[in-house]
């Protein structure tokens, strides 16, 4: 007993977001989105900076219109920058959530990188990538954090001076560049 007293107790939001992204990659993308508006209208745009950091990260994906998507993508980069900050109340936000927001910095910036691909901005989608890499130290040596650097190297690759449109995804589709999620 004592030590499951010393232990963090599940974060229910982050446990139901998760849910959600196993609908979402069970195939049920119209339901995961439905989930996912619902889940945001209780957490609001004033609620805890990790729940819409990681909410707005996987309502992302659930978007039709790329537009949509760089919307929700900005609204998660937006949110992760104010992890760092002090909560409503005087509280800080723990350690665990500052760290689990760097891990995510690189994917942030891979996904808005990949927005802006998709809407013909390649100059955005190169600061985002740089942004990427320059973030990718926070990433583990794991599957995942190798997934987020190969997909960071295919992007940087595919925005290099000289490659065409064609190269860099054009417009519409996703493309191998796109970055791995991470289940919260």
């Amino acid at each position: 007993m004592a030590e499951r007293q010393g232990q963090a107790a599940p974060d229910a939001v982050l446990t139901r977001i998760g849910q959600v992204v196993m609908l979402h990659h069970g195939g049920d993308r119209e339901e995961a989105r439905r989930r996912f508006l619902e889940l945001w209208a209780e957490i609001g745009e004033h609620g805890d900076p990790l729940h819409r950091c990681t909410l707005a990260h996987y309502l992302a994906d659930t978007q039709d219109d790329p537009a949509d998507e760089l919307a929700w993508d900005l609204r998660a980069l937006t949110a992760a920058e104010e992890v760092t900050d002090d909560r409503p109340g005087g509280q800080r936000h723990e350690h665990e959530d500052a760290s689990a927001v760097r891990a995510l910095y690189p994917s942030l910036h891979l996904n808005l990188a990949a927005d802006y691909v998709r809407l013909g901005r390649r100059e955005a989608a190169r600061v985002h990538v740089r942004r990427a890499r320059g973030a990718a130290d926070a990433l583990r040596d794991d599957r995942y954090g190798d997934g987020v650097r190969a997909a960071i190297s295919r992007l940087e690759s595919r925005l290099e001076p000289g490659a065409g449109e064609e190269a860099a995804g054009g417009s519409g589709g996703g493309g191998d560049w796109e970055p791995p999620r991470q289940r919260p």
